[in-house]
């Protein structure tokens, strides 16, 4: 079963073909990504017009790429996945449309793919992990603590009531002068500086319920960078450090309040499943991997390439529905917002 996976929810235009093993799991036969990060650099972030108007004037040959890469044809291929958001509307658009294209120029089912899913299952095809499983999403828009009960059936147990941490860490590293993307840079800092000279706040840290809020960790460092300014190379690579393990401790607490919902819902789970950019962060990667080998946790975290937004991700999850029937017709619209477990409340988010 071969599937063409097309990912455009963000600033990453992605096209990848995905076969599925006979035994589970999958093989990338092709995973091409065109990146956007010096279209919005000057900007500090994503412009959502300028990343729709990229989306759509490198797609189709993208997926050409793909296709080639992988040594396949449109007419050879069981489905066509793309997602369907949540994401940025304009290029979720661009995707969806050109997706419902191809499926019905090649008449071949199409399956319409939740952004969020497709990272929660990316572990099934990668280490073939069985359900149910705890999942920690943390990328630039979400974070999450989810019981991975099957494909489509999901139960939020923690989320964040304001930013995410992809955005907290953006959000550190706009204040502190370094370049779009965020993320990587204050990491790179952070190998630099002093973790424990700045005492920064860890919100939520102990709380029985898994839920993360980040504003108030942001406004700390902007409160002691303007205490401490002009900044010095030293005080940004102490700030981000400090920044840094106090994400970490964060995130360590809140997996242990998840992890005891889960057990008093689930019972042990059979993984935890680490998704989403911010899991290319090696310090945070490390801590993570120290708490599940003290909490007797098989631990799954997919290769950095996987983590961010890519194609192969899409096409697996549209396997891995298709495999259940679960294909869409031509009428599905673009969600700029779809969560994962549609019972759960509505958070009210408010930021700092």
């Amino acid at each position: 079963m071969d599937v063409l996976g097309i990912e455009t929810t963000c600033d990453e235009t992605a096209a990848a073909v995905v076969r599925m093993r006979p035994e589970g799991g999958g093989d990338i036969l092709s995973n091409e990504i065109s990146s956007q990060v010096a279209e919005h650099a000057a900007y500090g972030g994503v412009v959502p017009e300028i990343a729709a108007r990229a989306h759509l004037e490198v797609i189709d040959r993208l997926i050409a790429r793909a296709l080639d890469a992988a040594g396949t044809t449109l007419r050879r291929l069981d489905a066509i996945a793309a997602a369907a958001g949540p994401g940025l509307v304009g290029g979720v658009i661009v995707g969806l449309t050109t997706a419902k294209a191809l499926a019905l120029a090649a008449r071949k089912p199409f399956i319409a793919v939740n952004h969020l899913e497709a990272h929660a299952l990316t572990a099934r095809l990668t280490d073939g992990v069985n359900f149910p499983y705890l999942l920690l999403l943390v990328s630039g828009g979400h974070t999450q603590l989810v019981a991975v009960n099957g494909v489509g059936d999901y139960s939020r147990l923690g989320t964040t009531l304001d930013d995410a941490v992809g955005e907290a860490f953006d959000k550190v590293a706009k204040m502190l002068g370094l370049p779009y993307p965020g993320g990587p840079h204050v990491e790179r800092e952070a190998l630099k500086g002093n973790p424990t000279r700045f005492d920064l706040p860890r919100p939520m840290l102990g709380r029985p319920a898994a839920d993360f809020s980040l504003s108030g960790l942001k406004t700390a460092v902007r409160i002691e960078a303007e205490r401490v300014a002009p900044l010095t190379a030293t005080d940004v690579g102490d700030l981000c450090a400090s920044f840094q393990a106090a994400i970490i401790d964060l995130i360590v607490d809140r997996a242990r309040a998840g992890l005891r919902a889960f057990r008093e819902r689930k019972g042990h789970p059979e993984a935890f499943v680490v998704a989403g950019g911010v899991a290319s962060n090696a310090a945070i990667r490390r801590a993570i991997a120290r708490f599940a080998g003290e909490a007797g946790l098989r631990l799954v975290i997919p290769p950095p390439n996987l983590c961010t937004d890519n194609g192969a991700m899409i096409a697996w999850t549209g396997i891995e529905r298709l495999r259940l029937g679960l294909i869409d017709d031509m009428t599905f619209a673009a969600r700029p917002r779809w969560p994962l477990d549609t019972n759960a409340e509505p958070v009210q988010h408010g930021k700092a």
